[in-house]
């Protein structure tokens, strides 16, 4: 169940000056914390224009963010609505791109294969092989994890097309493969050394190169790039 935000801009009977305030000036009286999305927008945004007032527009706005699974908003989506220019779209998607960055939590940036364990070590315990498509930015941090197939208990069925089909669409510089062994045993088996060819001769088409392959279990991983085996 999802929490009702508050809105502020629609005081009910009764309320104090301070709910009365605008965004701006509860800001800097309670801090940006206290703050719901759309009064954030609506700063962001800073001004509506005639028929279209700031709030409608912060709202829009919100319900873009909200409806789209993409890390990175694309500008045209922004700057389609209306009330908002070409250069207010780009002042927003470079705030968004930059608390992405700023804020992205330091244990997603990928340094050495048992890095991204924390990331995926929750599909450990399933009892049939899910393989993960790991979408990495220039700096190898996380953009994104997908499931990319589900297969039976010892073996699951990949094609590079739905590796790499999400991370050309977040604009991936590298891509990070992983599977679990329910088995419990992560040598990899002659069809994942296959997979791991395939993957990697895909990747250097593509220009997103497969970073590593790494089989995984609660306790233990392999890794080809460790194991000079990509």
């Amino acid at each position: 169940m999802r929490y009702q935000e508050e809105v502020f801009e629609q005081p009910l009977s009764g309320v104090t000056g301070l709910e009365k305030a605008r965004p701006r000036e509860r800001l800097l009286l309670q801090g940006a914390g206290r703050l719901s999305d759309l009064d954030l927008a609506a700063l962001i945004i800073g001004s509506g224009i005639k028929g279209n007032s700031v709030d409608k527009i912060a709202e829009k706005l919100v319900q873009i963010l909200d409806h789209t699974s993409a890390p990175v908003i694309e500008v045209q989506a922004v700057r389609a609505i209306p009330g908002i220019g070409t250069a207010k779209a780009a002042q927003i998607c470079a705030a968004l791109e930059y608390a992405r960055r700023r804020l992205r939590p330091a244990e997603n940036r990928i340094r050495f294969p048992q890095d991204v364990l924390p990331v995926i070590r929750h599909y450990a315990d399933r009892r049939r092989e899910h393989f993960l498509s790991i979408s990495l930015n220039g700096a190898h941090e996380v953009i994104s994890v997908r499931v990319v197939s589900i297969g039976s208990v010892n073996r699951t069925i990949v094609h590079p097309r739905e590796v790499f089909c999400e991370p050309l669409q977040d604009r991936a510089t590298a891509v990070l493969a992983a599977h679990n062994h329910p088995s419990g045993n992560v040598d990899p088996s002659d069809e994942d050394r296959e997979i791991t060819t395939r993957l990697r001769q895909a990747g250097e088409t593509l220009g997103i190169s497969l970073l590593d392959h790494i089989i995984f279990t609660q306790n233990n991983y392999y890794s080809f790039l460790e194991h000079g085996a990509l």
